[in-house]
């Protein structure tokens, strides 16, 4: 684990904080908070969107490895056809606005998720950002867009099996690693599995969001929604995974 100095607010006392290496968000209450303001909900997805830019500097400042956000489910799909057409927008506004910031913090943009499902110009921008940050050294800035956990160990399943199928794996041979590999934080490697998740605006729930790799995660719940999320909230969060100890089923 990385570890942080920061100084307390009162400026006399040094915390030491138990940073997450791989440190995964639930990105909720975005509509909520622009219903909050009398806004219509597109509002709240582009204040939503505002934050990311904030959250990861934050992140890749206390030194996580890995930040992968909850941007898009493959449930999302079922919301109103204008909500889900402007929620596809915002990667391109996004991307073309913030690449440079990337590249300038080392940051390196990585996705999870069917990505050949989204419209082309949502899929270019993707893209156009992996490609201009794939050099980058720092943190991976880690998308979860049309993702559903329970799809990918379905096509991890799939995709054993049809090794298996061709000849090419022994079915003895299929291990926790063997699983691993197909899974789509494979190229995360040693940082594929989160240490701790957050979820905003409340809800107590994990919606399909890395059911697989979350096994040993540290959990922690906020009522904040994600726009009001801020730094100081994140390091209440990481200050509160500090305190714990992860035993991972030991003494």
């Amino acid at each position: 684990m990385a570890f942080f100095n920061k100084r307390e607010n009162s400026g006399k006392d040094s915390a030491t904080l138990k940073i997450p290496d791989h440190l995964a968000i639930i990105m909720d209450g975005n509509g909520r908070w622009a219903k909050k303001r009398l806004l219509p909900r597109s509002a709240g997805h582009k204040a939503g969107m505002d934050n990311v830019k904030a959250i990861t500097q934050a992140a890749s400042d206390l030194g996580v490895k890995v930040l992968t956000l909850y941007a898009f489910s493959t449930e999302n799909w079922r919301r109103p056809d204008n909500e889900v057409s402007f929620l596809m927008k915002l990667p391109v506004i996004f991307f073309n606005d913030f690449v440079p910031d990337l590249v300038a913090q080392n940051v390196r943009v990585t996705t999870m998720g069917d990505i050949s499902q989204l419209p082309d110009a949502t899929q270019a921008a993707i893209a156009d950002a992996v490609e201009k940050t794939a050099d980058n050294t720092g943190m991976f800035l880690n998308f979860a867009i049309n993702y559903g956990g329970q799809a990918e160990i379905v096509q991890a399943a799939k995709q054993i099996a049809a090794a298996v199928a061709k000849g090419e794996l022994n079915p003895a041979d299929v291990d926790q690693g063997t699983f691993e590999a197909h899974l789509d934080t494979a190229p995360l490697g040693q940082w594929a599995s989160p240490d701790l998740m957050i979820r905003t605006s409340g809800e107590l729930r994990l919606s399909n969001f890395l059911p697989y790799q979350a096994a040993y995660c540290e959990l922690y719940f906020t009522d904040t929604l994600w726009p009001d999320f801020d730094q100081a909230a994140l390091l209440a969060a990481i200050k509160d995974y500090t305190s714990r100890d992860r035993r991972y089923g030991g003494l």
